[in-house]
């Protein structure tokens, strides 16, 4: 049931903000309802087919799908009020992120994928929705720039979730997972914890990386 609850709220999360980014780009409503499904399911849908689960899990059933498109009704319906809350916006999202990275580990395990590969789709599951919801709006990916920690966050809580599954309980394992996610993501949002990046002379855009 907890596993559940997590899939649907990380669903319905990304689902809404991928609706709010279709508002802003001036899709129509089908493009709109196109940019939220495929941001809430698309990282469920990338775990399942790594795990050659077909068809996959994220559409198999009719509860995600629906899940995600009364979050797009309801993200499209108040964009207004969601795009002026901003900072509120980026909590949720790291709510749903961590959500997905301890949900998308423990359906791994149930399929028998490895400790490693769990962590890896776990975080592919926080993740993947958010860099399909950039792409169509032909941003740069938000986990790829140099901006505060996302992805680490997501394998982080993934690693826990699997190491607490494996020697104590799958249920304390999903909330150590998902806190400790959610909690690094806001630390970093806050802290501006970001990774290093290549050297400055080399980035494009960079006024040291203009010719004279």
């Amino acid at each position: 049931m907890l596993q559940t609850i997590l899939n649907f709220a990380g669903i319905t999360v990304f689902a809404a903000s991928g609706a709010v980014v279709g508002v802003r780009k001036g899709f129509d409503l089908f493009g709109i309802a196109v940019m939220g499904v495929l941001t809430g399911l698309g990282g469920g849908m990338v775990r399942d087919v790594l795990l050659d689960v077909s068809p996959p899990y994220s559409i198999q059933h009719w509860e995600n799908m629906t899940v995600a498109l009364v979050a797009v009704a309801l993200g499209t319906v108040f964009a207004r009020v969601v795009i002026s809350m901003n900072t509120s916006v980026l909590v949720l999202d790291a709510f749903g992120m961590g959500f997905f990275a301890t949900s998308g580990a423990a359906l791994a395990v149930d399929h028998g994928a490895s400790w490693f590969a769990a962590c890896l789709l776990g975080m592919l599951t926080a993740i993947a929705g958010g860099i399909i919801r950039d792409v169509l709006a032909r941003e740069i990916p938000m986990v790829m720039g140099p901006d505060d920690l996302y992805a680490i966050p997501a394998m982080l809580g993934a690693f826990v979730y699997v190491v607490v599954d494996y020697f104590y309980s799958q249920w304390i394992g999903l909330a150590a997972g998902t806190v400790l996610a959610t909690a690094l993501r806001l630390a970093a949002m806050y802290f501006h914890w970001r990774l290093p990046t290549g050297p400055r002379d080399l980035i494009a855009g960079s006024d040291s990386a203009t010719p004279e």
